[in-house]
């Protein structure tokens, strides 16, 4: 007879709770993975260079607009026209008579095809020197010497042509510095070494001191700007890009928080009075003298990666999704007939079906202690709270549906990361966000970025308008 002694039923009723509860924490935590493994740019906020080899196929969060591909109708075209007036015109004649072989020198012309080429000339550097004159005065004998030209201070120098072309190669086309050096030699028969490339860019950002202090007013003083942030690697730590931006005008401040505390540095948001378009980041809801605007792309991709995840229980995320796309497409419309909100009964119908999905999503996923099921009630709990932010679009059209205008702003800096992964300095990485954000705002004004920045070069950097 075994002298093993047999569990009491208390010891066993004790231990079948404990493996309970270690399996519901096993299976939050299988369900947590699997639904994390499924996340992608298209149903999360991920971004599209983290999807990798198995990336899904690309399909918009935007409906069907009804056009056809490429160029709609009365849309100003970029095709390749004849100048009036061409640079150089060579003349080809014929030296016989095609039938009978007659000489044609001298013959009259019956007419005259055209045909134009549009080239670049050989690049090649021109030098100017400056010779300043020293004369001596006839009467005193005292000699007088000419001061010589604003910007020419070295015995030998490149100019404000070359500097602007490698500001402009580094920041608006991010080329690394290395393969720059190799482009100014090949290109433009130019040898500069790497070194004097990296250090254009504090001059530069200098040159921008008036442009630096003009945007930021007409920041504060807009009546809807749109706002974000993103990490980036400079010295070798992790840091905070923060952007500020409307269809006219960018600005971004490089801090060691994310936060209010880097927000009221960046010192857009403690003076602005309009309304602040974001991506639900808690920080922004610190501030309690505006109105705020939920980015609806984001929410659009949470609902989506929710109803993947579990589609079965999850319906609601689809009919969630479903109204708010229902909703755009009406303000598209209203807009489009000219009003700036959308009725009231509309207005009352849309109050009414979001509050029906809400509740629904708290039926079918009751509030936990812990584990399985958080992080989607924490979702529903901001689609609840965040109600007026969310739907701040249709009662005020001048307020966008998302928050792409901040996106496509920063994500150029996420570019500038993704090819040479960190700055090496905080001064370095302070200097390419503000040129990068005149380069931004230039080009928003339709405005050449490359004479833009040989202006700001020789002391003329555009400025935006004075806010009104």
């Amino acid at each position: 007879m075994s002298s093993e002694r047999v569990p009491s039923y208390e010891q066993l009723a004790a231990l079948v709770v404990e493996q309970a509860a270690l399996i519901e924490r096993l299976t939050a935590r299988v369900a947590e993975l699997e639904r994390r493994l499924g996340l992608n740019s298209r149903n999360s906020s991920k971004p599209p260079s983290s999807d990798g080899q198995a990336k899904p196929p690309p399909r918009s969060l935007r409906e069907r607009s009804g056009r056809r591909p490429g160029g709609q109708p009365g849309a100003d075209g970029t095709t390749l026209r004849q100048v009036a007036v061409p640079d150089e015109v060579v003349e080809h004649r014929p030296d016989a008579c095609g039938r009978c072989r007659a000489g044609l020198a001298g013959a009259a012309v019956a007419s005259v095809v055209a045909r134009q080429v549009f080239d670049v000339p050989p690049i090649r550097v021109r030098v100017t020197e400056h010779r300043m004159v020293a004369c001596r005065c006839s009467g005193c004998g005292a000699v007088t010497g000419a001061p010589a030209p604003a910007g020419v201070g070295a015995p030998v120098q490149y100019g404000p042509g070359i500097a602007a072309i490698v500001v402009y190669l580094a920041v608006r086309q991010h080329i690394p510095v290395a393969r720059l050096a190799e482009l100014c030699a090949e290109v433009l028969g130019v040898d500069v070494s790497t070194g004097w490339i990296a250090g254009r860019l504090r001059p530069a950002a200098r040159s921008l001191s008036g442009f630096a202090d003009r945007v930021q007013a007409a920041l504060r003083a807009a009546p809807v700007a749109h706002f974000d942030e993103s990490g980036a690697r400079v010295e070798g730590r992790n840091r905070w890009v923060h952007s500020a931006s409307t269809p006219t005008l960018t600005w971004f401040h490089l801090d060691d928080k994310r936060g209010k505390a880097a927000m009221d540095a960046a010192a857009i948001l403690p003076a602005f009075a309009g309304v602040a378009v974001h991506d639900c980041w808690p920080a922004y809801f610190r501030y309690t003298s505006l109105e705020h605007a939920v980015c609806n792309a984001h929410i659009l991709r949470e609902l989506t990666g929710w109803h993947e995840t579990d589609p079965d229980r999850q319906t609601w995320a689809k009919t969630t999704a479903d109204l708010l796309r229902e909703a755009h497409r009406a303000v598209v419309a209203a807009r489009a007939g000219g009003h700036d909100s959308l009725d009231t009964a509309r207005l009352a119908d849309y109050d009414r079906r979001w509050g029906q999905q809400i509740a629904a999503a708290y039926t079918v996923n009751p509030r936990p202690e812990q584990g399985r099921g958080v992080r989607i009630v924490a979702l529903i709990d901001r689609l609840r709270t965040a109600t007026t932010e969310i739907w701040r679009f249709t009662r005020d059209f001048t307020v966008p549906f998302d928050n792409n205008q901040a996106e496509r702003d920063i994500r150029m800096v996420k570019l500038q990361i993704k090819i040479s992964g960190t700055w090496r300095t905080v001064d370095g990485a302070r200097d390419w966000l503000t040129i990068r954000a005149y380069i931004s705002t230039v080009a928003k004004n339709g405005l050449n970025v490359y004479q833009a920045i040989r202006d700001a070069l020789t002391g003329n950097a555009w400025l935006p308008p004075l806010p009104t």
